[in-house]
């Protein structure tokens, strides 16, 4: 039988890209070699090219990025660093294709994000990219269970029921399958994204803050299951974050300040 709820259309455009963002399975990944930076070989998966973003209209037009070139391979761990204010999220939002840049080129598993429409994005995201954001974009009409699936469902996955509740379980929400968002604490919000960005296994993941709203045991445990699905499956993992010690986990770490890349150098 259905479950109650599944079908439901998204009614925000943050949840709408982060459901789509997975909505089929996702490509096979290999696993990292033993490269320093923990990359699985030349296979270049984001290629940003004098990207900037800006916001407003002269005169009160305001710089986000400033001229960003970057390129990250198939199976790095990559930490964006920086503090509030210095364009990490907006970079996040233009890599994962949730937002369009204002000048310059950004291609993601070869495909040119920059001259895609948005319905071309939608698809172009699917099976490509899972996104985890500080803020959790749960529909409150579905339990925990039914968050996790709908992704898997609408890709038309075996049992996505039962993959949903593994997810769950591995982040430590087993006994809260049935909850409703306004059901959970905070911290539970964001292992249920967690799991749901998880759960379709994205060949690029994006994590925006993911621990930014749990306890220090708890985000932890979090990063150590972010580490191992890198680990295990070659996916490039792109941390964004302005903790050094979660940055130093990573094995590249890119410095932000004011919009432009200040430093781009393998973890210590």
């Amino acid at each position: 039988m259905r479950q109650p709820g599944i079908g439901q259309r998204p009614s925000s455009p943050c949840i709408r890209a982060i459901v789509t963002a997975s909505a089929s399975p996702s490509p096979t990944g290999t696993s990292p070699d033993d490269r320093p930076d923990g990359s699985s070989g030349d296979t270049i998966v984001i290629d940003a090219r004098n990207l900037t973003l800006a916001l407003g209209r002269p005169p009160a037009r305001t710089q986000i990025l400033r001229g960003i070139d970057l390129t990250v391979r198939q199976g790095e761990s990559v930490a964006l660093l920086g503090p509030s204010g210095s364009g990490k999220s907006s970079l996040m939002a233009l890599l994962s294709g949730m937002e369009r840049p204002t000048g310059g080129s950004v291609s993601v598993a070869g495909l040119e994000f920059d001259r895609l429409s948005e319905d071309q994005l939608a698809i172009a995201r699917r099976g490509r990219i899972g996104i985890i954001l500080q803020a959790f974009h749960l529909l409150p009409t579905m339990t925990a269970l039914e968050n996790v699936a709908v992704p898997m469902e609408l890709a038309g996955m075996a049992k996505p029921f039962a993959r949903a509740e593994e997810e769950l379980t591995a982040v430590g929400l087993g006994h809260r399958l049935t909850h409703y968002p306004s059901q959970l604490s905070g911290g539970e919000q964001q292992r249920v994204a967690i799991a749901r960005a998880l759960a379709p296994r994205p060949a690029l993941l994006f994590a925006d803050e993911p621990t930014g709203n749990l306890d220090g045991a708890t985000g932890a445990a979090i990063m150590d299951l972010l580490f191992a699905r890198h680990a295990a499956a070659g996916t490039t993992l792109f941390v964004i974050t302005h903790d050094p010690a979660l940055a130093a986990r990573c094995g590249r770490v890119i410095a932000l300040a004011d919009g432009r890349i200040v430093s781009d150098n393998a973890a210590a």
